[in-house]
C-alpha cells in the first residue's frame, strides 16, 4: 500500500516540476518572440503564438496544475507515514521534512532553472498540454482568481498574480547579467518604473533658478535676455516673480521682429503665449504623456499655496529617464585655471573657501551660500547670466569683481565665473 502511494506522490511531483517548468517558460516568453518564431518555421510555433497571445490565462493553468499536485503528492506521503510510523508526531514530522525539500529542489529550484535557461523550448512544448487543458478546465482559473481577489485586501490581481513590478525589475536584472541587455538599458528600464513614483516638484527648476522677464518689457529687451540667457522659453511674469502670465518664445519673437522691426518697441507680453499651470504634487509619468497630447513643452508648477514653485519641461522629465542631456558644447572643466595677476577662471561651484585660499585668506564663510555661483548670484540679487558682473568683499577689505562667463548644460546655468581683484572699498570711492 505504501509503494503505491509513494508511487503515486513521485508522478505527481513530476506533473509539478513540468508544470513549474512551464510557468518559468512562458513568464520569460513574449509575443514578439513567438511570432518570430513562427516567421523562422518552427515546430510548435503557432501553438507557441496561441499561448503567448494571452500568457496570463495559460500561466494561470500552469500554476493550478503545480499547486494541485504539489498539494496532492504531499497528502499522499503523509498518508503513507501514517502507515509506517505509530507516533503520529514521527510521521508528520517525516511528510513535512520530506515534501519542503522535494517542494523545494525538485518543484522549486531545478524546473525554474530550466525554463528560465531554456524560455523558447520550454515555452513551446509546454503549448502542446497547457492548449487542451485550459479548453478542459474552462473557467475555474479565472474563478479561483476572482475568488484570491476578494480575499486580498486592496484592489487584488484583475488576472493574476503575475508580472507585478518587482517581477519585471527582477527580469531586467537577470537579462542584464545575462549580457541580454546592456547596463545602461537595464538603468533605463528601472527609470521607467520609477518616473510612475516621481513628483513634478522632484524634477523641476526651481523658482529661484528662474530666468523670467517682466510683461512691461519690450520685445527687443526679450530677445536681448534670451540671446545672453541661451533660453528659447522664458517666463513673463506680472506683478511679482509669483505672478506667471505667460511664456515667451525665441522663435515668436525671432519671427515678429523679422516681419516689422518696428515690432522690437512692442510689449512683450503682446508676443507671449498662454501658459499651462499644473501642481507640484502631479505625478511625473502622467504630466509627460499630457504634454505630448497638448504639444507643450513647458508648464508653471505651482506650490500648495498657489505661487509659483518653478517650470517643468519635457526635457526634464526625459533626464529622470535617460539621464543628464548635455550638448556639444559641454565640457569637462578645471574647478581653478590660473590667468596671471591675481586672475582666475574658476567654476561656479567651487566651494567660497576654497576661492578665498587663491587670495590667502584661511576662513571665507558665508552662511547664505556655499559657492561662487551663489555668492554671485547673491551679490547681483537675481539669477546671474552671461557678462553679468558684481563686486564683493573680502573679509580683509580687498574686493574681488566676479564676471559670469560661459553658461552650460541644457539648463544654460553659468559655468565658468572670471574672479579678478579690485581697489579696497575706500579706495574705489576715492577716500583715504
Amino acid at each position: 500500500m505504501s509503494a503505491s502511494l509513494i508511487l503515486g506522490a513521485v508522478l505527481l511531483v513530476v506533473v509539478a516540476w513540468l508544470a513549474s517548468c512551464a510557468e518559468a517558460g512562458l513568464a520569460r516568453m513574449t509575443s514578439f518572440r513567438a511570432a518570430e518564431a513562427e516567421r523562422s518555421g518552427r515546430r510548435g510555433s503557432a501553438k507557441l503564438a496561441q499561448v503567448a497571445a494571452d500568457p496570463t490565462r495559460y500561466l494561470n493553468v500552469a500554476l493550478l496544475v503545480r499547486v494541485a499536485c504539489e498539494m496532492a503528492s504531499a497528502a499522499l506521503v503523509t498518508y503513507a507515514c501514517l502507515q509506517e510510523f505509530e507516533e503520529t508526531w514521527e510521521a508528520l514530522a517525516v511528510a513535512i521534512g520530506v515534501m519542503v525539500l522535494v517542494s523545494y529542489v525538485a518543484v522549486g529550484v531545478s524546473p525554474r532553472t530550466i525554463g528560465r535557461q531554456h524560455p523558447l523550448n520550454t515555452a513551446t512544448a509546454a503549448a502542446y498540454v497547457l492548449l487542451p487543458l485550459a479548453r478542459i478546465m474552462g473557467p475555474i482559473p479565472p474563478l479561483l482568481i476572482l475568488l484570491g481577489n476578494a480575499l486580498t485586501p486592496g484592489k487584488g490581481f484583475r488576472r493574476g498574480p503575475f508580472a507585478s513590478e518587482a517581477e519585471l525589475r527582477a527580469m531586467v536584472d537577470l537579462a542584464e547579467q545575462e549580457s541580454l541587455i546592456e547596463d545602461d538599458e537595464r538603468r533605463m528600464v528601472h527609470s521607467v518604473f520609477e518616473l510612475g513614483d516621481t513628483l513634478v516638484r522632484e524634477v523641476m527648476v526651481p523658482r529661484t533658478d528662474l530666468i523670467v522677464i517682466e510683461r512691461y518689457k519690450t520685445i527687443r529687451q526679450a530677445l536681448t535676455l534670451a540671446l545672453r540667457s541661451g533660453f528659447s522659453r522664458i517666463p513673463v511674469t506680472g506683478e511679482s516673480e509669483d505672478d506667471v502670465v505667460g511664456i515667451v518664445y525665441l522663435k515668436d519673437l525671432a519671427r515678429k521682429t523679422h516681419i516689422s522691426r518696428d515690432a522690437e518697441s512692442e510689449l512683450v507680453s503682446t508676443a507671449m503665449r498662454p501658459a499651462a499651470f499644473v501642481p507640484d504634487t502631479k505625478n511625473a509619468g502622467d504630466l509627460l504623456r499630457e504634454m505630448q497630447q497638448e504639444r507643450n513643452h513647458v508648464a508653471v508648477v505651482i506650490d500648495e499655496y498657489g505661487g509659483t514653485a518653478g517650470i517643468v519641461t519635457i526635457e526634464d522629465i526625459l533626464e529622470e529617464i535617460v539621464g543628464e542631456i548635455t550638448d556639444e558644447y559641454d565640457r569637462e572643466l578645471p574647478q581653478v585655471e590660473e590667468l596671471g595677476a591675481d586672475r582666475y577662471r574658476v567654476t561656479a561651484r567651487l566651494d567660497i573657501g576654497d576661492l578665498g585660499e587663491l587670495y590667502g585668506i584661511e576662513e571665507f564663510d558665508d552662511e547664505d551660500v556655499e559657492t561662487v555661483g551663489g555668492l554671485l548670484a547673491k551679490a547681483l540679487g537675481r539669477v546671474p547670466i552671461a557678462d553679468a558682473t558684481t563686486v564683493v568683499e573680502l573679509p580683509d577689505g580687498r574686493g574681488l569683481r566676479l564676471t559670469a562667463e560661459s553658461a552650460a548644460g541644457r539648463r544654460n546655468k553659468v559655468a565658468t565665473v572670471l574672479v579678478e581683484p579690485t581697489d579696497p572699498p575706500e579706495r574705489r570711492d576715492g577716500s583715504e
